[in-house]
């Protein structure tokens, strides 16, 4: 027989013995019923509540049922989102999870990469739903009435998220922090959810240039995010201010975007604004610190090429608002309804970011008047002094 000649390397059939024990020994197998009777075990293994995994589960299960042949019996839907959460949970390798689900590598791979499209494609209008006039508004209340910033439509920043240098990539993602990464971009609300994001971007690029190449950064230079037309600031009968994006001095100005005040020369007035800024610029970073803490796959190196690496971004960032929703979720119908027929002209002569000056004057004078002022906000800059 051919598999008898010398020098002919014999070809494996069927499944390795350890494989076959799945059904027997399997993590999944074993351990899943186990887990539904206790909550708090269920939640710390799966990163959600066992009433929101069986909601995702529903939303996903349509295209992660197959059905079975006559040569083998399909993995579970269950099964397949539980590996895939157990993935972006813990950053194991897939050597690694193969030992626990008896799954074979390549099996591994091919469920983490199926389930993390299915996600992003599944639950992205649900959770990550392009935002409206109205929805705009109710992200504008929720940051007043959590960080006293008014007219803003959300805090902006960029995380590096760390990778395996892509080969023939040279230096493109090679960040400042003297590592390889890509960049999540992300626009978010006071709840820590994400409202807009850009994912993908080399590592050397800067927040200024990725915001300015993305689709946000296009729209919100052409006016097509919807947003809401410009209001005077709560208690004011000073001149109109437009909806605004709160970003670190890593972003250009725009007539909608503010940035702090460089740190020399800094005045009382100055101050007082920076720190306000920075009050309301935090929800986006503690989003990230909730998304990194929550899904740990983001707390070492991802062995992966790039395109697998923005698939279990997009993945991880509706999984995050999906699990603030159902799980640790503030939202309220805040039925805020903030009009006007009056219209600010921001395209004025002058270099780049002019109008973006002018409109950070009308909020750093509010934030020192006594409309807007906080009653501890002098405090609060001196002890940073």
């Amino acid at each position: 027989m051919l598999d008898d000649e010398p020098g002919r390397k014999r070809r494996r059939l069927g499944v390795h013995p350890i494989v076959a024990q799945r059904q027997q020994k399997g993590q999944f197998h074993k351990l899943y019923n186990d887990l539904r009777q206790d909550a708090n075990k269920f939640k710390s293994y799966c990163r959600m509540s066992i009433e929101t995994f069986d909601y995702l589960l529903i939303c996903l299960y349509p295209d992660l049922n197959f059905v079975d042949t006559s040569m083998q019996r399909s993995i579970s839907a269950e099964q397949r989102l539980l590996v895939t959460l157990r993935f972006l949970a813990t950053g194991n390798l897939f050597a690694s999870l193969h030992f626990e689900f008896l799954l074979g590598i390549s099996t591994i791979s091919g469920i983490r990469r199926s389930t993390c499209k299915v996600i992003w494609q599944r639950l992205r209008e649900a959770v990550k739903p392009t935002p409206t006039a109205a929805d705009w508004l109710r992200i504008v209340d929720g940051f007043y009435q959590s960080a006293q910033f008014p007219n803003c439509i959300g805090a902006l920043d960029g995380k590096h998220i760390r990778v395996k240098k892509p080969p023939h990539s040279g230096s493109r993602y090679f960040n400042y922090k003297q590592y390889f990464s890509v960049v999540l971009m992300a626009l978010a609300d006071s709840n820590y959810k994400f409202v807009i994001v850009d994912i993908g971007a080399y590592g050397s690029t800067s927040d200024s240039r990725i915001l300015s190449a993305s689709r946000m950064g296009e729209r919100l230079r052409q006016n097509q995010l919807a947003l809401p037309e410009p209001s005077r600031l709560p208690g004011s009968a000073g001149p109109l201010a437009p909806f605004v994006i709160v970003a670190d001095k890593g972003f250009s100005f725009s007539p909608h975007l503010m940035r702090p005040f460089p740190r020399r020369d800094l005045d009382v007035r100055k101050r007082i604004f920076n720190y306000r800024l920075t009050r309301a610029r935090r929800y986006v970073e503690c989003a990230f610190g909730i998304l990194s803490s929550k899904w740990r796959v983001f707390q070492s190196s991802i062995q992966m090429k790039p395109d697998n690496v923005t698939l279990v971004i997009e993945a991880c960032v509706m999984l995050h608002n999906f699990t603030r929703i159902h799980d640790a979720s503030t939202d309220a119908d805040l039925g805020l309804n903030m009009t006007s027929s009056v219209s600010l002209d921001l395209r004025r002569p002058g270099p780049p970011g002019t109008a973006g000056l002018a409109v950070r004057e009308i909020f750093a004078d509010y934030f020192s008047c006594p409309e807007g002022a906080l009653s501890w906000q002098m405090d609060a800059i001196r002890g940073s002094h």
